[in-house]
């Protein structure tokens, strides 16, 4: 029986993450001409992820890079510099290498018209013409912005993959929360994506949104497995006021309480497995015949920007506003100002603006906290040997510092293995190996509470 009563101290700001170093650690001081000579040199798999910033309206818990408009103008500008950031991508990078993995995220990439999204797969698969055949395609989709000439669209060019935004299904959250989506709506848009042979549908969930308690959370999860989906993301809300404007809207009294939010994440822990789900690292569930539980299974499971994947050790390209790619030793992130961005695509420059080279240090604590994030375990002898390191001894400090965080987890000679309780709090694990921490101590406005 897990004490939550006793788990709220662990309620601190920590990263989620998605890459490390954080973005957070990303600077203009990033030599862009290193960066295209990285480029230049790859000869990885090519994993390609396409930001569609444009929303009609804000959901006021979002925390993308999103741009409000009703402009249609304003969007087929944006498809015209996607276009010419091809064009200038393809005089850089081999675009005859391998495609394992293409990703169009936002805002709301359905926002666009079928005869839009059908000229942006044009356009890039006038460049990138070698997508393997098990390659995962995937789309970001709002059910209220879908209908059927788009998914024949999407079908058409090869998507596999999509991911429903519903975040909860109880009408007094969706309202305070700015997001009207009645169930028939979402149920209609998983149906029409089954029928056009989306061979995965996955739907997000949130956690910790104004008004939310267990009973209500308890019937949002009945709702969500009723459709039947191959994958869950349930995450926790990021409330980061600070950052986020349309944030400041929430009352904060009407957000639950760190214990509330642990008995639904405990409650979900339980139910999803009882009806046919496995946990898959930090907020993710998947069928057993899903191949993320078979990456688990194996230990293949990779974490990036896009949350888990089985497509580790490709090169990821970010292309369009804000977007990050990653490569061996780098991250490096695009203009989030549409002017700036712009800028640079008429002076014929890729839209970078900042990122990170990953010394060897990082790419040792990147191993770390990504399997741990991952699988829950982490190899300490591939570890050793990877990097040529004594682990107990390099890590001595940090292991120390996990403190009383070691009753979650077994530690051996061979391996660490966090425990069911101890996923609660893999974000508070992983943050003890992050040497960037010490700098943000004491610091309330850095990341999103990890519990």
């Amino acid at each position: 029986m897990v004490d939550f009563e006793a788990f709220v101290k662990y309620s601190k700001p920590g990263p989620r993450y998605t890459s490390y170093p954080t973005a957070l650690e990303f600077s203009d001081e990033f030599d862009y001409d290193e960066y295209i000579k990285r480029l230049k040199e790859c000869d990885k798999p090519l994993s390609l992820y396409f930001h569609l910033p444009f929303c009609r309206s804000a959901c006021y818990f979002c925390g993308c890079n999103v741009i409000y408009t009703s402009k249609s103008d304003k969007m087929s500008r944006y498809l015209d510099y996607l276009e010419r950031e091809l064009e200038i991508l393809a005089t850089i990078i081999d675009t005859k290498r391998s495609v394992v993995q293409m990703h169009f995220g936002g805002g709301t990439p359905t926002f666009y018209s079928a005869n839009q999204l059908d000229r942006l797969i044009k356009s890039i698969k006038k460049h990138f013409k070698n997508f393997t055949n098990d390659a995962e395609i995937s789309c970001e989709i709002d059910p209220r912005f879908l209908n059927q000439e788009q998914l024949e669209v999407l079908s058409k060019h090869g998507f596999n993959r999509v991911s429903f935004g519903v975040q909860d299904f109880d009408e007094k959250v969706q309202k305070e929360i700015h997001r009207i989506q009645p169930f028939n709506i979402t149920q209609n848009a998983v149906n029409l994506a089954r029928k056009y042979g989306m061979l995965s549908v996955n739907t997000d969930l949130i956690y910790g949104l104004p008004y939310q308690n267990l009973e209500s959370f308890k019937r949002t999860l009945e709702l969500g497995v009723s459709l039947n989906p191959d994958r869950f993301a349930i995450f926790n809300y990021a409330h980061v006021p600070w950052i986020k404007k349309s944030m400041r809207k929430f009352d904060e009294t009407t957000l639950p309480s760190p214990k509330t939010k642990l008995e639904i994440l405990k409650y979900t822990m339980d139910y999803l497995p009882k009806n046919g789900y496995k946990m898959i690292g930090m907020d993710h569930y998947a069928k057993p015949s899903d191949e993320l539980f078979k990456a688990l299974s194996n230990g293949s499971l990779h974490r990036n920007f896009q949350g888990y994947t089985t497509k580790g050790g490709a090169q990821l390209i970010g292309v369009g506003l804000t977007s990050i790619g990653e490569g061996d030793d780098y991250y490096a992130q695009n203009h989030k100002d549409m002017a700036n961005y712009e800028a640079a695509i008429d002076a014929g420059r890729l839209p970078n603006s900042k990122g990170i080279y990953l010394s060897n240090q990082d790419k040792l604590r990147k191993f770390v906290i990504m399997e741990l994030m991952a699988n829950f375990s982490l190899d300490i002898k591939r570890v050793e040997s990877e990097f040529g390191i004594s682990f107990f001894d390099y890590f001595k400090a940090e292991l120390d510092e996990l403190g009383e965080l070691k009753q979650f987890m077994n530690i051996s000679n061979q391996k660490i293995e966090i425990n069911q309780t101890g996923t609660l709090l893999i974000r508070n694990i992983a943050m003890c190996f992050d040497e960037y921490m010490a700098k943000f101590k004491g610091v309330n406005n850095s990341f999103s509470k990890t519990v």
